[in-house]
């Protein structure tokens, strides 16, 4: 599984509500097309873009949905709001 949690800060749980964009932590081999293509098969969504940032042994992937999606849907599902 490429997507090891979910991350939930007060930055973020911003970012899902006024961006549509949510930060799962993954490991550094993945690539932003297979977190992508992972988010899609796992939540049935679409994805606009990822960005990621890499700190230590790990990558944060800001993985952001289409306008179709709502962020605030996924991660209410995931527990986060």
């Amino acid at each position: 599984m490429i997507l090891q949690k979910i991350k939930s800060t007060e930055k973020i749980v911003r970012m899902i509500e006024a961006e549509n964009m949510i930060a799962f932590e993954t490991d550094r081999k993945y690539t932003k097309e297979e977190i992508a293509q992972e988010v899609e098969k796992l939540f049935s969504v679409k994805v606009e873009n990822v960005r990621t940032l890499t700190r230590k042994n790990k990558k944060i992937a800001y993985v952001r949905l289409t306008k179709d999606f709502v962020a605030a849907d996924v991660a209410s599902k995931l527990g986060v709001l």
